[in-house]
Order: structure tokens, then C-alpha cells, then sequence
């Protein structure tokens, strides 16, 4: 299979998944924490696309999916009052007379200079509850037809904007079960170090639960390591 041929059936399998009632996305038990009353709406924009230049040499890999798919990523400003510091995907909070299409589509473009002229939408996911922040999480699909560049747009917003190829995210040499401890309690979930442009990236959390639980639903896991674990601060 070429990589024309594998990008082309990723899109097929993203807007299959985007359409199927049975992905439940990670964390449904969390949404009996949330405090529906006071909970907000936001969303993230999901945005894969195709990398230029990674395509030689990969080819004869035996890869779930093309070298050169991509996710679009960024790490928050340290700043931040909530999630400083962390690799995430574009979004935040609908605001009024928004869907939250239109609300993904906006954060990706204030947060990275995203045109989303460019993106098809391919639909929705299921909303997850972030319950350390209260709010109800609808992930938008995206596929990038048309990409454009993207960077930094806010210092305030953002640290770092990279995309991530997924091959690098499904190869087990960068996968984890990240470790948190707060007070008596403990909360373990995946997590990937990747290098990017030279630099690691640690993905975990909320963005590394959304990841994880699409590539399982759509077949593109590899075996890895779960007891390799990675205490975080």
C-alpha cells in the first residue's frame, strides 16, 4: 500500500469512527464527578493530517497506519491557570451563539494560526468530563485537506506547536502508564514521550486518554509494555 493509499483509508476509518455510536471515548465514569450545574462546554479540535518529507524508506514498514499521518499538538503556556505546561490539542470554551464545531475550529485558529479553511470536518466524538476543571469536553474530528502553517500564536495561549506523527505514537518504544500521586490517591493512564524538532514531548492526560482510546477503537494499537511505567511531578 502506498502512503496515498494509507491516508486515504485513515480519513476512511476517522469518519467511520466520527459516525459510530459504540466509541465511547475514555473516562465515562468520571461524569458522575462533574457538577452539571456550574459545568462548561468546551472543545478540542482532533486534526490529522499528512506531514510533508516523511514518506521515504516507510513505506516497506509493517505500519497499522502511513509514516507521514500527523496530529496536531500543542503544549500550553506555563503560565495557564489549569494544565500549564501540558501537550494538548487546540480547543477551549464554546462561547455563546457557538457549537461547538465552530468552537474548535476558532481555538485552533486564535491558538496556532490554524486556517480552517482547510479542515474537513468529519464530526463529533462523544463529550468526556474534565472534571478537574469542570467542564464537558466534545471532541471535534477533523481531517487537514488543505494544511496550512501553524505556530504560535499567543505566548499567553501557547509554548509550542508541533504535529506528531502517529507512527511515533503508536510505536511501543514511546509508550507509558503515566503515575499520579495526590495526596492518598494515585491515577495511572497512557502517555507517550515523542521528540520532536529535538525537543521530548510528554503526552499525557486528558489528550493522551482521548489518543489512546481512538487508536485501540480503530485497530491501529500495537502490543506495548503497560507495566513500563512514569512517575510524573
Amino acid at each position: 500500500m502506498t502512503t496515498v493509499e494509507g491516508n486515504a483509508a485513515a480519513r476512511a476509518q476517522l469518519a467511520t469512527l466520527a459516525a459510530d455510536p459504540s466509541f465511547p471515548g475514555p473516562w465515562r465514569h468520571a461524569r458522575g464527578m462533574l457538577d452539571d450545574g456550574a459545568a462548561r462546554a468546551a472543545a478540542v479540535l482532533v486534526l490529522f493530517g499528512v506531514l510533508d518529507g516523511l514518506t521515504a524508506d516507510h513505506e516497506a514498514q509493517n505500519l497499522a497506519v502511513s509514516y507521514d499521518l500527523d496530529v496536531l499538538l500543542l503544549r500550553r503556556a506555563a503560565t495557564l491557570s489549569s494544565h500549564a505546561g501540558q501537550v494538548a490539542f487546540p480547543g477551549g470554551r464554546v462561547e455563546p451563539g457557538e457549537d461547538v464545531v465552530a468552537a474548535a475550529l476558532r481555538e485552533a485558529r486564535e491558538e496556532t494560526g490554524l486556517d480552517a479553511a482547510g479542515v474537513e470536518v468529519l464530526g463529533t466524538l462523544a463529550s468526556l468530563p474534565m472534571p478537574v476543571s469542570n467542564h464537558l469536553v466534545t471532541p471535534v474530528l477533523g481531517w487537514w485537506s488543505a494544511p496550512s502553517p501553524v505556530g504560535v500564536v499567543d505566548v499567553g495561549e501557547s509554548a509550542y506547536v508541533f504535529r506528531a506523527p502517529v507512527a511515533d505514537l503508536l510505536d511501543p518504544a514511546h509508550r507509558y502508564t503515566s503515575v499520579l500521586h495526590r495526596g492518598a490517591n494515585t491515577w495511572r493512564g497512557p502517555a507517550w514521550v515523542v521528540t520532536v524538532d529535538g525537543v521530548e514531548q510528554l503526552v499525557w492526560g486528558f489528550t493522551a486518554g482521548i489518543l489512546d482510546a481512538m487508536f485501540t477503537h480503530l485497530g491501529w494499537t500495537e502490543d506495548w509494555d503497560h507495566g513500563r511505567e512514569l512517575e510524573l511531578p
